[in-house]
């Protein structure tokens, strides 16, 4: 089964304002996401994150310094955030 991915418009906003070597990476880890959002493995490291009550379950894809914030509805994978390692989860 492959999934599609969708990106929120503040994560478009985020990841338009980064340099060309980052989006290349970020765009790259997202491909490997489309395979299965849900199994850490080699170049995907996923986490299910905690304390996202009376949401979807969220999940986390870490590509260097930065954090892929993502949920999945069926066949879709829908990126909410992508932020800094910095910034943390404190908006969760």
């Amino acid at each position: 089964m492959g999934y599609s991915v969708k990106l929120h418009p503040n994560a478009v906003t985020f990841f338009g304002g980064l340099d060309e070597i980052t989006r290349d990476r970020i765009k790259s880890a997202l491909k490997h996401l489309e395979i299965n959002p849900f199994k850490s493995r080699s170049k995907t490291d996923i986490k299910k994150l905690k304390g996202t009550k009376g949401r979807h379950d969220m999940y986390r894809l870490r590509v260097g310094g930065f954090r892929v914030i993502y949920s999945v509805e069926s066949d879709t994978i829908w990126v909410t955030e992508i932020i800094t390692r910095e910034k943390g989860y404190k908006w969760l």
